[in-house]
């Protein structure tokens, strides 16, 4: 699988050039208590990578819901994990609350928030908070370049109308382009959106 070829197929669909690092995947998973989780989901597997790291942090019997809106991507990834605990959903996060049982442990996306229209960022947000249990935990990644921009800094002050405690990693340098990591979690449920906590990995 190739997300250079599937944004070239499906720009829109795709918001990447290149798969996402192991760096990356690891600062995505790790230290966020996902090898006590019952149920993760991820959001944009695209090929794999971050769907990787996630089974080798959870537990055996860990339920993992891995939710694709390419459908090429999707029906690939179904092959790739036919007999392995990995259940990938053809469909779009902003429905995630008919797609997924819930309340979840964790979610972690790889999706490309700050190219999406505002009313379908804001819908997946409010899902995710939606799903989350009362301690769950939320993991995206951004590019270092564009933390700044406009569309980089409206995503972060959604984040934190969303989640009471919300912070961000390091730069991962190994990654292309190199990139750093959203944690947030105490999630808020759609229209309670107060004032947060920040912190800082």
């Amino acid at each position: 699988m190739s997300i250079l070829t599937e944004f070239l197929r499906h720009p829109l669909l795709t918001g990447a050039v290149a798969a996402s690092s192991p760096a990356l995947a690891r600062m995505m998973t790790g230290g966020i208590g996902l090898e006590r989780a019952r149920t993760v989901v991820e959001l944009g597997p695209g090929t794999g990578v971050f769907t990787d790291a996630i089974r080798r942090e959870v537990a055996p019997g860990t339920r993992i819901v891995a939710v694709e809106l390419n459908g090429h991507l999707a029906e690939q990834l179904t092959r790739r994990y036919r007999g392995e605990p990995v259940e990938i959903v053809h469909g779009s996060a902003a429905d995630l609350a008919r797609l997924v049982r819930y309340p979840v442990d964790a979610v972690v996306s790889g999706l490309p928030w700050t190219v999406m229209a505002e009313p379908v960022r804001l819908r997946i947000l409010d899902a995710v908070t939606a799903v989350l249990a009362p301690g769950g935990v939320f993991t995206t990644f951004a590019y270092a370049h564009a933390a700044w921009t406009p569309p980089g800094r409206r995503f972060a002050a959604e984040l934190r109308q969303r989640f009471g405690v919300t912070g961000t990693s390091r730069v991962v340098w190994r990654n292309l382009p190199p990139a750093f990591v959203h944690h947030a979690s105490a999630p808020r449920p759609s229209g309670r959106h107060t004032p947060t906590a920040r912190v800082s990995r």
